[in-house]
């Protein structure tokens, strides 16, 4: 079983940045993709970005160009820097691991984009 911590989260202005990092006990054997998803009050979870095994990359077009995905090679990590934030309802960014042996989500982290 593959136990994500995401971390990072917190008050930013508008325009501002914010680095997530999601923590993994272990990249999981095989194929896998780590995403990240977020998930405002009243609202469905929607896919932000994810990264492959072999680092292929995939954005959410409402953040493409402010957002980045990325993956430490040395320690089963991730991270997502957001450029550019927008105001926005507070949402919670969940980290996720989608491989041949399971599916897990982290416990997420509370993002707020506000003056």
């Amino acid at each position: 079983q593959v136990q994500l911590v995401e971390s990072g989260g917190g008050l930013v202005e508008p325009g501002g940045s914010l680095t997530l990092s999601c923590q993994a006990s272990e990249y999981p054997s095989g194929y896998y993709v780590m995403a990240w998803y977020r998930q405002a009050p009243g609202k469905e979870r929607e896919h932000v970005a994810d990264i492959s095994k072999f680092g292929i990359t995939k954005y959410n077009p409402s953040v493409e160009g402010r957002f980045t995905i990325s993956r430490d090679n040395a320690r089963p990590t991730i991270f997502l820097q957001m450029d550019s934030l927008k105001p926005e309802c507070p949402a919670v960014y969940y980290c996720r691991s989608i491989g041949v042996t399971g599916d897990y989500w982290g416990q997420g982290t509370q993002v707020t984009v506000s003056s």
